[in-house]
């Protein structure tokens, strides 16, 4: 069913308006892995796929045989989804439609929304990581990255308000799949920025699917689990991972080796859904101190994200925070944005301008 949602004190409509992809009469933007069934794959094995968080056409297409083999019976499902899906290249102007599908919801902050292009866009991750002193179509993840009290969380919470509004109102009119690893989720603070938009307090949260990760492989099984809740509602427009390296940093401390394999499983998990469901998906991260750092001239100096490249080469948009005498985003890397900062504040409404 779709996200109920108050009316908005900045909107006359009394109903949810219509998402970007109203005019395709409600099919949803990706082939279910049931359709394989058309092409001589039976049920029972079409079951198996669904168990190993394989819900669609395209996330067959993007699994490797190897993979799929281990799946008994999956030899040729390959070959089905090829039928079903073509060629995998396309033109420019192919290309350029499909771009035409991209969401993009809105920070809160309508300065740190500009040098982002608009805000966070869907098909793609982004990182945000933040110190205490100083958007979309293709895969990509939107990172944000930094120290405590920067507004990670916060950008979080805003967002998971601001997806659930209207196009017009900077919104994707959608829902919000959130996995917590700090238990830093607070459902009063989803109250106070929902009346900021207008919007009735218990009506945002039951748009909100939320879950609260304990350790690494819960992370990774609560991601594979948002592959099937996508499949059945395609109503979700964003997920949020708070924080996305957190886990890994305690499962795998003195491990390198398996933390490098273990994150890059979830990011390429991650970078999938984003594809396959046509939803934006921002994670937030931590810093740690980088002694060999102290003398170059990057955002952060000494400090830099856990995950190092492993995240920052799975990510196309990354903003980092600071926090000085006033709050100020960096968007330290975009596929199509120049590096640029902008100043936010917080408040009782979350993220906003200063």
């Amino acid at each position: 069913m779709p996200p109920r949602r108050a009316p908005s004190q900045a909107s006359a409509a009394q109903s949810r308006p219509s998402s970007p992809d109203a005019d395709t009469d409600d099919v949803p933007p990706f082939d279910p892995v049931d359709e394989l069934q058309q092409h001589g794959i039976n049920v029972q094995d079409i079951l198996k796929l669904k168990a190993a968080a394989i819900n669609t056409v395209s996330g067959v297409y993007m699994t490797t045989r190897r993979q799929m083999l281990k799946i008994k019976g999956m030899s040729e499902a390959k070959e089905a989804a090829h039928k079903i899906l073509g060629s995998s290249f396309s033109t420019g102007i192919e290309v350029q439609e499909k771009r035409k599908r991209v969401l993009c919801i809105s920070t809160g902050s309508k300065s740190v929304d500009a040098i982002l292009g608009g805000g966070i866009m869907s098909q793609s991750i982004s990182e945000g990581q933040s110190i205490a002193s100083i958007c979309f179509i293709g895969v990509q993840l939107q990172p944000v990255y930094g120290e405590f009290r920067t507004g990670k969380t916060q950008l979080a919470h805003t967002m998971s308000v601001v997806a659930q509004l209207p196009p017009e109102l900077g919104g994707a009119s959608g829902k919000v799949a959130y996995i917590d690893t700090e238990g830093t989720f607070r459902p009063d603070r989803i109250k106070s920025i929902a009346d900021r938009f207008g919007v009735v307090g218990n009506m945002a949260l039951e748009n909100i699917l939320y879950a609260r990760a304990f350790n690494s492989e819960h992370q990774m099984e609560l991601i594979n689990e948002c592959s099937l809740r996508f499949a059945e509602d395609k109503d979700f427009r964003l997920l949020i991972v708070d924080s996305i390296m957190a886990l890994f940093r305690v499962d795998f401390s003195g491990r390198g080796d398996l933390l490098k394999y273990g994150s890059e499983l979830m990011l390429s998990k991650l970078a999938k859904l984003s594809e396959e469901y046509n939803i934006a998906v921002l994670l937030t991260n931590q810093v740690q101190s980088d002694p060999g750092a102290t003398m170059t001239f990057v955002a952060g100096g000494a400090l830099k994200p856990i995950g190092g490249h492993i995240l920052s080469h799975a990510s196309a948009t990354r903003m980092f925070l600071r926090r000085a005498e006033e709050r100020v985003a960096k968007l330290v890397d975009s596929p199509d944005r120049p590096e640029s900062e902008a100043s936010y504040k917080l408040d009782e409404g979350g993220w906003s301008d200063v």
